[in-house]
């Protein structure tokens, strides 16, 4: 066992045969092309690569739209860009975008790629930029193409899966002979300096104090993964009655500034109202400052734990196992009656509408909240 093992209560893995020689990688690139949530949950594989090749330049492909999930992350060099946009600019504006983006990526000459989803892009990459190692997760079906495109394959998680997204990430470190230590698995989003002057700005302006509010983010981009309207607000006041001072966000979209403004009209208590009209990074930045978060199931929840904020968070057909809260003092509030949950499906029946979500009691959630505060205190 070496010293480093040691310290950190490991037992020294038997080696692999196909093991990657870090020492010979001068760069390397980590494709992640999801949404906002599963970017951020992706965030330790580069920390955790940085560490084991400190001399490396680790790069990420993701959609520009999720960007600001790693920009400022101290293991990336580079982050290259997907505008989804493309799709509809025109057949030939679309080309030249993806030649630019696939010029800029052979450029680099990657060494290794570490492809953490099924997304045929990253296949394509993997046959053409030259990288010696390709890593992937392997292929649910027999799909000829795809196991030829990669030099390593890591296990999918299996139906009934008990582990964390972050953990699935790190199978792909792990898969190459890299073994993560437990301090090293934390999320990392940087606000930046710009987001921690406007938010410290806010606070100022609503006379509200650090760790001095509860942040309550009641949307979600899929509406059936929200709780009804009528009970955020009766949590509010409740809470409100509890002496809180209430934050209310969301993102900027039509549905989910409408679940705002029913609450707002629902609810007499006094609400600070920052929906749409915060950046990502703005956001990361008043997580930090709150006392406690509240929501749904959402990037904004993963947004709390990389911030380090205790969360209150509410699942419907989603997995708490793979999706809950990452490294913070949490609690879970899921249905204990549906036992068709998680079923991961669009609202029962594709109805938009979660009845396993819909029927969670007012009580329920207001119990952990104050459960979390008193632990807290």
């Amino acid at each position: 066992m070496s010293p480093s093992s040691a310290a950190h209560g490991l037992i020294a893995p038997s080696p692999l045969a196909d093991a990657i020689d870090l020492s010979q990688t001068r760069r390397a690139l980590i494709i992640k092309l999801r949404h906002h949530g599963d970017v951020l949950l992706s965030s330790p594989v580069f920390s955790v690569l940085k560490a084991r090749a400190p001399e490396a330049e680790i790069d990420a492909l993701v959609y520009a739209d999720t960007a600001e999930m790693l920009s400022g992350h101290p293991a990336i060099s580079r982050i290259h860009l997907v505008d989804r946009a493309w799709k509809g600019a025109g057949v030939l504006a679309r080309a030249a975008a993806e030649w630019a983006l696939w010029r800029a990526l052979k450029a680099r000459r990657y060494d290794l790629i570490i492809h953490l989803t099924e997304h045929r892009r990253g296949m394509w990459l993997s046959r053409t930029l030259g990288a010696a190692a390709r890593v992937a997760p392997r292929a649910r079906g027999d799909d000829s193409l795809w196991n030829e495109s990669f030099s390593h394959f890591y296990a999918q998680p299996k139906t009934g899966n008990t582990r964390h997204t972050v953990e699935q990430n790190l199978d792909a470190l792990r898969r190459i002979g890299i073994t993560p230590h437990a301090d090293e698995r934390a999320l990392t989003l940087v606000p930046g300096s710009d987001a921690e002057i406007a938010i410290d700005t806010l606070l100022r302006e609503h006379g509200l104090a650090e760790r001095g509010f509860i942040l309550i983010h009641p949307a979600s981009r899929w509406m059936f993964k929200t709780w009804p309207a009528q009970n955020t607000a009766q949590l509010i006041e409740r809470l409100a009655a509890d002496g809180q001072r209430i934050v209310l966000t969301a993102g900027p979209a039509a549905a989910e500034l409408a679940l705002v403004a029913a609450i707002k009209a629902q609810c007499a208590a006094p609400i600070v109202d920052l929906a749409g009209r915060l950046t990502l990074k703005q956001l990361a930045a008043l997580t930090r400052r709150a006392r406690a978060f509240v929501g749904v199931d959402s990037a904004p929840m993963h947004i709390a734990s990389a911030m380090g904020t205790p969360a209150v968070a509410l699942f419907g057909p989603s997995g708490e196992i793979e999706w809950g809260p990452w490294q913070v003092a949490h609690r879970i509030v899921a249905s204990t009656r549906h036992t068709c949950r998680p079923c991961g499906n669009d609202g029962c029946g594709g109805s938009k509408v979660s009845e396993c979500l819909t029927t969670l009691p007012v009580v329920r959630v207001l119990d952990e909240v104050r459960s979390l505060l008193n632990e807290l205190t």
